[in-house]
C-alpha cells in the first residue's frame, strides 16, 4: 500500500482551480503560517509569481498545480493531511480567487497509525522523533 497524500482537495475546489488555470495559466499553491499570511487558508497564484524558500516544503499537487507549505506549519501539521476545499466569501487577499467570490481554505484530518507507518516507510515521519 502507498503512502497517503499530504494534500489532497475536494471536486469543489478542483473546479475552481481548472476555472482559474483557464483563465491565468498554470497555477501553485503556498500554504502559509501565521495570521498575518492567511492563516488556515491557502494562497492561489499564477505558477511564476512565487519562489520557493529555502525551509518550504513540496507537499504535493492538486488539480496539476504543486502545493507547498512553510517549514514552519508543516513541522506542526506533519502528522495531518491538509484537503483543500472551497466556500463562498473572499479568498486570501492576492489569492487569484478571491476576486471570483470563493476562498479557498484548508480542512485537517489525522493520519491514522498505519498511514504514519507507511509515511514512516516512504521516508517521511510523519511526527518528530
Amino acid at each position: 500500500m502507498p503512502a497517503p497524500a499530504r494534500v489532497d482537495v475536494t471536486a469543489d475546489a478542483l473546479l475552481w482551480i481548472d476555472r482559474l488555470k483557464t483563465k491565468h495559466g498554470p497555477l501553485l499553491f503556498y500554504q502559509p503560517h501565521g495570521c498575518c499570511e492567511g492563516g488556515p487558508a491557502p494562497v492561489c497564484l499564477p505558477e511564476g509569481e512565487y519562489r520557493s524558500a529555502r525551509n518550504d516544503r513540496l507537499l504535493g499537487e492538486i488539480g496539476g498545480c504543486r502545493f507547498f507549505m512553510s517549514g514552519y506549519q508543516f513541522e506542526q501539521w506533519r502528522h495531518i493531511q491538509a484537503i483543500v476545499d472551497v466556500a463562498p466569501g473572499p479568498g486570501v487577499g492576492f489569492s487569484l480567487e478571491s476576486p471570483e467570490g470563493v476562498g479557498f481554505f484548508t480542512r485537517l484530518r489525522f493520519f491514522s497509525d498505519a498511514e504514519i507507518e507507511l509515511l514512516a516507510v516512504a521516508g517521511e515521519p510523519a511526527c518528530a522523533a
